[in-house]
């Protein structure tokens, strides 16, 4: 096919999905809401990633004015994972939401836990460092293989896990996963009901083992909640000058998704996004074409996205 006739063809089955895909439920201070699927909750357009609120180049005081800023102004849904920063996140994100910042929060972490022993392990220590009894959203993270899939569906976990949501513990049960939609998909079709999934989606994803190409159907079709990660390819496509934060956050928002967790780590980064998301209008079909344009060559063979596996 010809380079003009496939992004015209791409760009128009995209500009279908957006149009079939979520609409705005509401907006608060100015952030566009979108229902989280089958879960009922409303969630941020915008979400605050949970790897960069505790790296090393953000002090604890600047993450917690972070996380608090971000709730006060209209973002409510969070992300987080038990293995960041060697929990560092947790804990900090734990220190914001004291002082009722907690129940401004729809708040999510990720576990590793593929037998029922390990995500006990994992979900006591996040409610611990978060300093709360109960999480909106639980998911199995990074789940990058066939035999993770099988491990969670033989070994009892599942299980587990939803005996944990029947006390109230967790209010919502999904994954994640960055490196083969078909992983994502075999996760689905072996039949567990998933309120969520999160997975890359970014101007690049879109060319090449594509995630949302391959995978937001089957999610829409299904409401399976959708969050989006990598929108930038972990900075890539903003360092090499693919294309900038506006018109990577602007895609990834335009597409059925029910919000974009993006890693922020000074406050000048987040004031930045949340300016875009409170400007937020979707693409049109000619917008969407003239970026999948501009990126499809940088896209060929993954080489900027480092988490997929090459094919």
């Amino acid at each position: 096919m010809k380079r003009r006739d496939f992004i015209k063809q791409t760009a128009a089955a995209m500009a279908a999905l957006s149009v079939t895909g979520l609409t705005t439920s509401f907006t608060k201070d100015g952030v566009p809401y979108r229902k989280l699927g089958k879960t009922g909750m409303d969630v941020s357009l915008l979400g605050v990633g949970g790897y960069h609120i505790g790296d090393r180049f953000i002090t604890e005081s600047d993450s917690i004015k972070l996380i608090r800023e971000a709730l006060d102004n209209g973002i409510n849904f969070l992300d987080n994972a038990w293995h960041y920063n060697n929990g560092r996140s947790e804990e900090l994100m734990g220190k914001a939401l004291l002082d009722g910042y907690r129940n401004k929060a729809i708040l999510m972490t990720k576990h590793h836990g593929r037998d029922p022993k390990t995500a006990q392990e994992h979900l006591e220590t996040s409610l611990r460092r978060l300093q709360t009894d109960y999480l909106d959203l639980w998911q199995f993270h990074e789940i990058e293989s066939m035999d993770s899939v099988d491990k969670i569906y033989s070994s009892g976990v599942l299980d587990f896990v939803v005996k944990k949501r029947d006390e109230g513990v967790i209010r919502h049960i999904g994954f994640t996963g960055h490196s083969r939609p078909e992983i994502h998909r075999a996760m689905i079709e072996k039949g567990f009901e998933w309120e969520t999934v999160q997975m890359p989606i970014n101007v690049l994803d879109h060319h090449y083992s594509s995630f949302s190409q391959e995978i937001i159907p089957l999610l829409v079709e299904r409401n399976i909640g959708i969050i989006g990660m990598k929108s930038v390819a972990s900075g890539a496509i903003v360092k090499e000058g693919i294309a900038t934060i506006e018109e990577c956050l602007r895609f990834a928002m335009t597409l059925p998704t029910s919000s974009v967790v993006s890693g922020m780590n000074n406050l000048e980064h987040f004031r930045h996004n949340l300016e875009i998301v409170r400007n937020f209008k979707p693409m049109t079909e000619d917008e969407i074409a003239t970026l999948l344009d501009k990126t499809l060559d940088h896209a060929q063979g993954g080489k900027h996205e480092w988490y997929k596996d090459k094919v």
